[in-house]
């Protein structure tokens, strides 16, 4: 090749790359972390970084194939001075160690996840807790405009369900959301604030995939005191297993509310059905459509079957109906009032959701109740009770 006068010679890419890449024996390229060699936690102070850093830079490369590389080595003298374990090392020179606290996250939490602030209030007299929530403040932003769509929803647990499920409203674009609410759970006993914990969590509504979950807290109700306002300010945690190996004899279908009244004026005693809560769902929707039927037994001439109206679609109907039955006083002692709740079906046969028996053979509250109606005429008496799936001698079928 031939050089005009003051013409540079050029080079193709072919040759350049060929004279880059072939230069002669291939080595090993070092990776940065031959720089920066890390070591395990106990690694006393005194081994200083300048001290670490020197052996390692000035190591030459070798291949693989010659075996362990001489700053791993040198890395592994450091240690074996200082011992491998924190259980070799001097007790002076022994870095702190590092403990985890198990609950520590909480505080990670309240800055990622956010704060609730609530109130809780059980009124003993008519089996209800009140539960209050005020707002919520920095909750995590869930949405693509770094905002949220934040709603508050309780269970009970255990027994989380639909038929124990209660929750606000949803506020829009917000991560600092103020819903002022007041959410009550209904015939509530004394033993339920013994062995139940509240677990109210906060959830980001989205109009066209699941609603997501952003934290909870719980609150186990013996911490309450009866007719005392309890006010809580508590950072949000992540979620907890529910525990699914609970007591299945703590299932329940549902509680009913009862009135009880002998009206001496019209020699007839009183029934009346005001409300039922925590039904269990029997629709495919997670619903059910309840009904209340009561009979006063023995009933030789079949006309003592009353039933309520039908509420669609609710597992915590009011009814509020009050049925009569004509009966002398003195003949109540040997009745047995059957009081049953059914799902309505349309086109098939009704299902059958819980029942409970008042009278002389009930045990309990049921007999309590039932012998203050016949010692107080004229007064009416209020009282929950607990469903149950089974009743001694009932027919079973509507």
């Amino acid at each position: 090749m031939t050089l005009r006068k003051g013409e540079k010679m050029t080079i193709s890419i072919q040759e350049h790359m060929a004279i880059d890449v072939c230069p002669g024996p291939i080595k090993p390229i070092k990776q940065i972390s031959d720089y920066f060699p890390r070591f395990p936690r106990g690694l006393p102070a005194a081994v200083g970084r300048s001290s670490a850093l020197r052996p390692a830079v000035s190591q030459p490369s070798v291949s693989p194939a010659e075996g362990p590389r001489e700053d791993d080595e040198d890395v592994d003298q450091l240690f074996g001075a200082y011992g491998t374990t924190p259980a070799e090392q001097p007790a002076k020179s022994q870095a702190p160690e590092e403990v985890v606290d198990p609950e520590g996250y909480e505080s990670d939490d309240c800055t990622t996840l956010g704060t609730l602030d609530f109130s809780l209030l059980y009124d003993q007299e008519n089996n209800a807790l009140h539960c209050t929530i005020n707002k919520a403040k920095g909750l995590k932003p869930m949405d693509h405009n770094g905002l949220a769509d934040p709603y508050v929803k309780l269970h009970l647990l255990p027994g989380a369900s639909k038929a124990n499920k209660l929750r606000t409203k949803t506020l829009r674009n917000t991560l600092n959301p103020t819903w002022n609410e007041t959410l009550t759970y209904y015939g509530i006993t004394d033993e339920d604030m013994i062995r139940k914990t509240l677990r109210i969590s906060v959830c980001d509504e989205d109009k066209f995939r699941h609603n997501e979950f952003i934290g909870e807290t719980r609150i186990p109700l013996k911490k309450l005191k009866p007719n005392q306002t309890k006010n809580f300010n508590i950072c949000l945690e992540k979620q907890l297993p529910i525990d699914k190996t609970e007591d299945k004899s703590l299932e329940e279908r549902g509680r009913i509310l009862i009135s009880l009244k002998y009206s001496s004026q019209k020699q007839a005693l009183l029934v009346g059905i005001i409300r039922c809560a925590h039904l269990a769902a029997m629709d495919a929707n997670g619903y059910s459509d309840p009904y209340v039927k009561t009979y006063l037994k023995p009933d030789e001439d079949k006309k003592s079957k009353h039933k309520t109206a039908v509420k669609k679609k609710t597992l915590n109907p009011e009814f509020n109906e009050e049925f009569c039955y004509e009966i002398k006083h003195g003949d109540l002692a040997k009745k047995t009032l059957e009081v049953t709740v059914w799902d309505y079906d349309i086109g098939k046969s009704n299902d059958f959701i819980g029942g409970v028996v008042l009278g002389i053979n009930a045990k309990g509250e049921r007999l309590k109740h039932w012998f203050d109606c016949l010692k107080n005429k004229d007064k009416k008496i209020e009282r929950w009770h607990t469903l149950t799936n089974e009743l001694p001698g009932a027919v079973l079928s509507d």
